[in-house]
């Protein structure tokens, strides 16, 4: 069922990437993150079984680093999975997160994030500011916060729906056990966390949302570890 799923999720990318009606590459992905959400219900375990939470470390290349590690970070985080940015690993660029989770939440983090990091680059790659905009750079960089903040939204969303259509409170309890097995987890590891908000200065953010609602769910895992080159 889980392979299934899954390949019903890939089929639906392949249509929308198919399309260049942006109204139906729209409804490709609410399908697809709905399957997404729901193959995260379906693979939870009957209530007191117990597992351990898995960890990856994901590094994101430059240019553009901090802002992909921004979209891994939530991608992991609407999918009940807990990360953390961790900076540069020693001699190297870009940045790294340190993602937990338990196996199957961090195969959907890893089929997501991956696909949306090729949609956001070559969606940046389209990118052209509008007229009278000088400082470009400010622009791209808050258009690509606008991309991950609707993707992070549309995703949160169907995990709610997925949640609330499940039968009975114990879905609910199954859910919160497994979030402070989670935090447990990274606690252990890292006692002394701080959190920080990303800034914008630029006027791409708008448009960026616009380009995160457009945006598909699914496609290949993370294997490598690796993220695709965006473009400054």
């Amino acid at each position: 069922m889980r392979e299934r799923t899954l390949e019903r999720v890939r089929k639906l990318l392949a249509k929308a990437e198919r399309t260049d009606n942006e109204h139906e590459r729209a409804t490709f992905m609410e399908a697809a993150s709905a399957l997404m959400a729901r193959h995260g219900i379906d693979a939870l375990p009957p209530a007191g079984t117990r597992q351990t939470p898995g960890d990856r470390i994901v590094s994101l290349p430059n240019p553009w680093a901090r802002e992909k590690a921004r979209l891994v970070s939530l991608v992991a985080q609407a999918v009940r999975c807990r990360p953390l940015l961790i900076g540069r690993g020693e001699g190297e660029g870009g940045q790294r997160v340190h993602v937990f989770g338990f196996a199957a939440d961090l195969e959907r983090a890893d089929l997501l994030a991956t696909s949306l990091l090729l949609q956001m680059a070559s969606g940046l790659a389209r990118v052209r500011p509008p007229e009278g905009v000088t400082a470009v750079r400010a622009y791209r960089r808050s258009w690509l916060l606008g991309f991950t903040d609707e993707v992070y939204r549309l995703l949160c969303e169907a995990e709610s729906r997925a949640e609330a259509e499940s039968c009975g409170t114990g879905t609910a309890v199954v859910l919160a056990d497994r979030r402070a097995e989670v935090e447990r987890a990274v606690a252990t590891r890292y006692p002394d966390i701080r959190m920080s908000v990303p800034r914008t200065s630029g006027t791409g953010y708008r448009d960026g949302v616009a380009a995160g609602r457009r945006a598909d769910i699914g496609r290949t895992g993370m294997s490598t570890a690796t993220a695709p080159e965006l473009t400054c």
